[in-house]
């Protein structure tokens, strides 16, 4: 049984019909890249999975339960932790207050312990942890995003865009802490408009075009594509 499966969600905002009865599952212990152009429906359908929008038909699935009508903070109960496209950090709030925002579902017996983890995976943010988290450049602030995820200890990781604005250094630090956290355990669903990175540490992929999810399959086999080449990796 796969851990999350999406089934023919179909999400408006107003009249415009956002996602097409959109289907796609996901295996525990995969990551799952979800690609395609600005506008495809990768963030509403990221948004529709977690609860922050509501689909007007279709059903989605989290380890067996159905989860379509939860609200964002039950699911996060359940083991699901979403990245936001542009990060989303408290600017005003230091790294160690961010992050420990990221526990409010967790005992405060195990926040201390869960730090800990954050800061062996994200060695940057112990050494700025008393820093405003707006003072941050982009790469640090992905790492905090990514970092407050973990503190809830999730069973599955989304992903909206970690690469967005990132220089070409941190954006290779960013996927290969990925496939650490991947290695490590955690399940991963990442919306990436970097094709080809996305592809490159993926298991399996859906190519997302105007709301419908148009191909599917073995991330190399896709990298290999040639429409997928030229559509998205510019070749």
């Amino acid at each position: 049984m796969a851990m999350l499966e999406v089934k023919g969600i179909n999400v408006y905002y107003g009249l415009i019909h956002a996602l097409h009865d959109v289907s796609f599952e996901v295996n525990e212990g995969e990551i799952v890249a979800l690609i395609g152009a600005n506008g495809a429906g990768k963030t509403t359908t990221l948004h529709t999975i977690t609860g922050l929008l509501q689909a007007k038909s279709g059903q989605v699935m989290f380890d067996g339960k159905d989860i379509t009508r939860k609200p964002g903070h039950a699911i996060v109960r359940l083991g699901m932790s979403h990245v936001p496209e542009g990060r989303r950090v408290f600017a005003s709030l230091t790294v160690a207050e961010n992050l420990r925002m990221g526990a409010y579902t967790r005992p405060k017996s195990e926040i201390a312990g869960s730090l800990k983890e954050v800061y062996e995976w994200f060695p940057r943010l112990e050494e700025r942890k008393n820093q405003a988290a707006g003072t941050l450049s982009g790469g640090e602030q992905q790492m905090l995003a990514m970092g407050r995820a973990m503190m809830s200890r999730p069973r599955i990781l989304l992903l909206d865009e970690p690469s967005m604005g990132l220089s070409p250094l941190f954006v290779g630090e960013i996927f290969k802490i990925i496939e650490r956290v991947s290695s490590a355990g955690t399940t991963v669903l990442l919306v990436e408009q970097n094709a080809k990175k996305a592809l490159s540490i993926a298991d399996r992929a859906y190519v997302l075009e105007t709301g419908n999810i148009s191909k599917s399959g073995d991330a190399k086999a896709l990298l290999d594509d040639e429409a997928i080449r030229k559509a998205y990796l510019g070749e």
